[in-house]
This record gives structure tokens, sequence and C-alpha cells, in this order.
């Protein structure tokens, strides 16, 4: 059979879409149908499309999306498997559309999408290259936030305004909206930790971003469970500090190195309550202290540290701790070899050397746990997506 290629184009209608709306999505089977049906209606006769980036939900979240892809034009659909977390998520679905203007936006309809033709109407009269949806300029405002949950977001707006170049009143903003060139200037140096991609554009930008904020009021979740929990806020620091010092030292090491830290207080504290109640001589309260260590270390860093590989499941968990023992039990080794050879061969003196070996063993721990414990793998499981702080 004979196809005219230029009869299929004729007969298929082009579409390119102006304005592209990226929603990450997580377990929002509820969620889904009424969000692209309240982004439709505020970007009526505005060609757009919606990407919902989902990452690997198991609630039928993208069986319902298909569904709507089946009846609504412009419904299109990235599901992830074995990559995770809201950060990479949002850069990944603008990554897959050409559109000049993109807008992000949660999918549980805390954000107020009635506010979006406010802010692409920046964007298209070139008055600004990032619109962002703030609840803290006049006429925003925190809903049904109590008082703890609001103060813990205004400290946590104030550290953002460490590592951002621009004076924005909301810096943790999920909602916004941006142009291509100013996510161009920024995509190349995200870090994509954590859940707070405004944050790491604004502090990834090569050049001074134009910004304006529009106000809204900030809903009450109506369906679905929320993302946000205690441990997304040791992503978010993680974050800062990759911003900050990242260029030096990667934030993924800082974490692995504070959680060592904690590492050697759990060795000391088991140590010591053998010894003081006589149950194991040192020899083998050693043994016993150093095991609890390297047990509470790998369970903390697959919790924190490697959040976006954590492993699950009782056979990944016990090849994961065995692989990560083995691999401490060499820098141990590395640890003591090269903090001796420095004292006895060399001028360092026993505290400089003995840190010389401790940030060698740290080192080799952190990369070689990183190739064999935390490995990246094809895998379904949990990913991190949290609304906003």
């Amino acid at each position: 059979m004979n196809i005219d290629v230029r009869d299929s184009q004729n007969a298929t209608s082009h579409f390119a879409p102006l304005v592209s709306v990226i929603i990450p999505t997580f377990n929002e089977v509820a969620n889904v149908s009424r969000i692209a049906a309240a982004v439709g209606i505020a970007l009526e006769g505005t060609d757009h499309e919606i990407v919902f980036v989902d990452d690997d939900s198991l609630d039928g979240t993208r069986a319902e999306i298909a569904k709507l892809a089946a009846t609504v034009p412009g419904i299109r659909l990235i599901h992830r498997i074995g990559r995770r977390g809201l950060s990479t998520a949002v850069t990944e679905g603008m990554l897959s559309t050409t559109a000049p203007f993109m807008v992000v936006i949660d999918a549980d309809l805390q954000h107020d999408e009635s506010i979006i033709p406010e802010m692409l109407s920046f964007l298209e009269a070139n008055t600004a290259d990032l619109v962002v949806g703030s609840r803290y300029v006049e006429g925003g405002g925190l809903g049904s936030w109590d008082k703890r949950r609001a103060q813990i977001s205004a400290f946590a707006t104030w550290l953002a305004k460490v590592v951002t170049k621009n004076d924005l009143s909301d810096p943790m903003s999920g909602f916004f909206a941006i142009t291509r060139p100013a996510f161009d200037n920024s995509v190349r140096d995200l870090s994509g930790q954590g859940y707070k991609i405004l944050l790491d554009i604004c502090a990834s930008a090569k050049s001074p971003l134009r910004i304006r904020e529009v106000a809204y009021q900030f809903r009450t979740r109506q369906a679905g469970e929320s993302k946000l929990d205690a441990l997304v806020t040791w992503e978010y620091l993680m974050l800062l500090a990759d911003k900050l010092v990242g260029h030096v030292i990667p934030a993924r090491f800082i974490s692995f190195s504070l959680i060592g830290g904690l590492g050697v207080l759990v060795h000391m504290a088991v140590l010591s309550v053998l010894l003081a109640t006589g149950l194991a001589d040192f020899f083998a309260a050693q043994g016993l202290a150093t095991f609890t260590a390297m047990v509470f270390n790998f369970f903390v860093n697959n919790t924190l540290t490697y959040r976006d590989r954590r492993l699950r499941g009782v056979r990944e968990v016990i090849y994961g701790l065995f692989s990560f023992m083995l691999v401490c039990s060499v820098g141990a080794f590395a640890n003591v070899g090269i903090a001796n050879y420095l004292f006895a061969n060399s001028h360092y003196r026993w505290w400089s050397a003995g840190l010389a070996g401790i940030l060698l063993g740290a080192v080799w721990n952190y990369a070689a746990t990183s190739v064999f414990t935390w490995r990246v793998r094809k895998r379904s499981s949990d990913p991190v997506n949290a609304s906003g702080v």
C-alpha cells in the first residue's frame, strides 16, 4: 500500500502549543481529571497542552490520564520508572515540549489556576522571564494553614533567599510560568535535588531573571494524600547546600559525611554501654559497636542521602546492607593504613594523620557505595513528590 506523505500531512492538522502546562503526579487518580478541566477552563481559547509527568503511580493515575487523552486534545503523559522526585519530573516535562511558554502547577488543586492567564500576559508582553504565583504578596494567602506550618514556611523562605540572586517573596512556590529561554538559561546547572524546582531555577540562572509575582490564595487539598513529610526538610537543606557549595563538594557527600559523624556517636554510645555494664570485653564490644554503627549508617543513608534511590524489599535491603558493610570495611582498613603511614613516615602530627585517614575513608565509602550499594536501578518504587511548604 502506497501512502502519499503530503496527503497524510494535509489530512492531519499541525498542533504547536503556545503554552505547555507541566503537572507532576504521584497517586493523584482523584485529581487529574479535575485539574485538567480547571486548566482547560483557565486557558480556553489559548493553544495549550497539558503534560502529566507520573512517577509510576500505583493507584490508577495513568489509566485516568489515558482516558482524558482519548477525549481531550493536548493531553500527554510521561511515565517515569526508576527516576523520581518532583524537581526532576518538572524538568523532564519541560524538556519534552517545544512550547515557548511553560506553566508548572501541582495536581492537587491547591494552586489557583485562574491566575494563569495573568501570569502568561507578562511573558507574552516580554516584561518578565519568570512569573511566580505568590502567597506572600498583597492579595495572596496561605489558606487554612496553622500558625506552626506558616512559621516553618516563613523560615524556609528566609533560608531560600540566601542562595537566590532574586528578590522573591515566595521562592518556595511550586506554581510559576517561565519562558523557554529563561529555562534554557538554568537547566544545565539544575541540581535536581528535592522538590523546590523554582528555587533551583532561580539559583542556577546564569544571568538575572526578570521576575513578576501574581498573588493567589493557597487552597486546601480536596482529594488524595499530601506527599509532604518530615524527610523533605532534609532534601530542602541539601538543595541549599548544593547551591551554596555544590560546585566544590557534592551535597550527597555532605549528607553522607554528616550521617557518618552520627554513626561515630552511635559507635561510642554502644561501646560505652557494653563496657560499663560488663556485657562484653573490649574486643567484642568494639566489634558490636562497629556493626551497630554500620547498620545505623546504612539505614539512615538509605532514608536520607539516597532517598531517590532508596532500596526497598527484604532482598534489596539485605544486599544493600551487605555491600555497604563490605565497602566500609575496606574503607576502615584504608583509613587506618593511610593514617599510620603518614604518622610513621612523614611530618604529620597524630591528629592530622588521623584526619587524613578519616577523609580518605569517607571519600572511598561515599564513592564505592554510590556504585555498589545505591547504584541506579530500573525499578518501580515510591517517588518523592511534595506539595508547597
